[in-house]
């Protein structure tokens, strides 16, 4: 079976039968909130064996069946939705675990429509309580400077979430904001007056340092998400988000997972056969099929690259919450 190209299925569908993909590792998601926002309809489709996800670059459907994965690595900024039906994976024998977002910036406003970070901290533990503290990864992404956020507050933020996660995970994930990279991000940023600096060498390796220092409390591995910077020397790696050597540590009963895996291997070796080549540049992430679509997510960040518009998004969801939840797709065009 060639590493990147998952196995070929036909899927008997709504529509009869069609050709799919069947892929090991789903991920849920990159573009979109799915466990904030579509559970109800993911657990349904889970049941029908299998959705419709429509590529955002050419807008054709492709079939994707569920019947050989193995594990779902879900991307979140609130999971109290999801929680309730975790039973079903577990019954299922599907392996899972959570890259969960919390961030501090309510006084800001960045994250107009997220609960408080109170509840959000309390999911995050009640999450972690439920599946253990090795499949609920921090992240604190990105990590934001503006006119007001400098390095030493934003450590405090940081510093302030961390305080009651710590103990409840196993590692932080951060990010830098490459602001400059993303037209769409800066024009948002800039009709909600958000004053931002971008990260320089400089300012990374202060944050670096100060996350170092704050970790002597913690005890947690600290990684970066996509960064070419190497911040070795402060103790903190570099990440993989769909991460094999997580996968091999936390699910190594899973004989169909460990050979697709190929565990045999030395971990470099292995990373290189199965890296996402469709990620960016310095991504460490294995591969994966992202089932999430752009335009879907109503937490209305205003830093998000995901959407066109918060419009745009509501919209969508609000199409959503009309429709069937039942339906082959989360987006009704």
């Amino acid at each position: 079976m060639a590493r990147h190209k998952w196995d070929t299925v036909y899927i008997e569908t709504e529509e009869g039968i069609k050709e799919g993909v069947a892929p090991v590792i789903i991920s849920a998601s990159r573009a979109t909130d799915i466990p904030a926002f579509y559970s109800e309809w993911l657990l349904n489709r889970l049941n029908k064996g299998y959705i419709k996800w429509i590529n955002p670059f050419n807008s054709k459907p492709q079939y994707v069946s569920f019947s050989k994965a193995r594990v779902f690595v879900f991307w979140t900024k609130d999971a109290q939705s999801l929680i309730p039906y975790l039973e079903e994976f577990d019954n299922r024998g599907i392996n899972y675990y959570f890259l969960f977002t919390v961030n501090d910036y309510e006084k800001e406003g960045l994250e107009p429509a997220l609960r408080s970070l109170d509840d959000r901290i309390e999911t995050f533990r009640e999450l972690s309580d439920r599946i253990g503290r090795n499949k609920v990864i921090w992240r604190f992404d990105p990590l934001i400077l503006t006119d007001e956020i400098t390095v030493d507050k934003l450590l405090e933020k940081v510093y302030k979430v961390g305080s009651r996660l710590s103990d409840y995970t196993e590692k932080l994930v951060i990010s830098f904001a490459d602001i400059s990279a993303y037209r769409k991000v800066q024009s948002n940023l800039r009709k909600n007056k958000v004053n931002y600096i971008e990260f320089n060498p400089e300012t990374m390796e202060e944050t670096a340092k100060g996350l170092q220092e704050i970790n002597k409390q913690w005890g947690i591995e600290i990684a970066t998400c996509a960064e070419d910077m190497d911040l070795g020397r402060y103790g903190i790696r570099k990440n993989r988000c769909i991460d094999d050597e997580l996968m091999i540590r936390l699910f190594p009963h899973d004989r169909v997972l460990m050979d697709f895996l190929n565990r045999g291997d030395y971990a470099e070796d292995r990373a290189k056969k199965l890296k996402d080549k469709g990620q960016r540049e310095h991504c460490g992430c294995i591969v994966s099929k992202d089932i999430g679509q752009y335009n879907t997510c109503c937490h209305q960040c205003v830093y998000c690259y995901a959407n066109s518009s918060p419009q745009t998004a509501r919209s969508n969801y609000q199409k959503y919450l009309a429709a069937d939840k039942d339906g082959e797709s989360a987006i009704h065009l």
